[in-house]
């Protein structure tokens, strides 16, 4: 759900604008979700997301489309993504939204569909200023959702070792959601930034790029086991 692309792009490994007029905003003005789905390997599926998605609003309120006229949604306008995916839900284990950085359309759209949410916290004074916000459109989306949507813990990204204010709004925010936080905090390194060059499939750096990211999985499932 994010106009970026990028996770598009990184799993696909296509330019994200190969995908318009078969992307997850199509899907929602046809609300047909199957014929857009993308094949990446055996045990994962990706309903890709290009620029396009950024009029998502436009047509929802408006019913024009970048294409030209179209009939506008009929409906609660936070609950389009939510009845497109009704058609598959039942077909996946799990479903994993991404989201762009900021409060918008899409944003209220995946909120309102998931179960859960984990809130990305980069530790800086604007992301600790924005918290409350978000969190805030949280008990939105449970209050006007299906899915009585709640926050699965908070996680502490693009964490610099280096810096002293890193660690102390990693520290800050422990102390405000003792009980959300992960345990573990994702720290900026290199390698990482360079999965975005070489991927997954031929990258000698993988094992040591995904070693904090299993750490974060293992704690998710569990949260998500009880």
């Amino acid at each position: 759900m994010d106009s970026q692309g990028n996770l598009t792009e990184l799993l696909s490994e296509q330019p994200s604008n190969e995908f318009i007029g078969r992307s997850v905003l199509e899907a929602m003005q046809y609300n047909d979700v199957k014929r857009y789905i993308v094949p990446v390997t055996e045990n994962l599926d990706l309903l890709p997301a290009t620029n396009f998605l950024a009029t998502l609003p436009r047509w929802i309120y408006t019913g024009k489309t970048y294409e030209g006229e179209s009939l506008p949604f009929k409906g609660n306008p936070s609950l389009v993504l939510d009845q497109t995916l009704s058609l598959v839900r039942s077909q996946y284990d799990f479903i994993v939204i991404d989201t762009p950085p900021a409060l918008s359309e899409q944003t209220t759209n995946a909120l309102c569909a998931s179960n859960y949410v984990v809130v990305l916290f980069e530790s800086s004074n604007w992301c600790y200023s924005a918290l409350p916000n978000f969190m805030d459109s949280i008990e939105s989306a449970k209050e006007y959702g299906k899915h009585n949507t709640k926050v699965l813990g908070i996680l502490r990204t693009l964490s610099d070792k280096r810096r002293n204010d890193s660690k102390a709004f990693n520290d800050l925010i422990e102390e405000d959601y003792p009980n959300e936080v992960f345990k573990t905090i994702i720290t900026r390194k290199a390698s990482i930034g360079r999965v975005a060059l070489y991927g997954f499939t031929e990258n000698g750096e993988l094992r040591q790029v995904l070693q904090q990211y299993r750490n974060f999985y293992e704690e998710l499932m569990h949260r998500v086991k009880n």
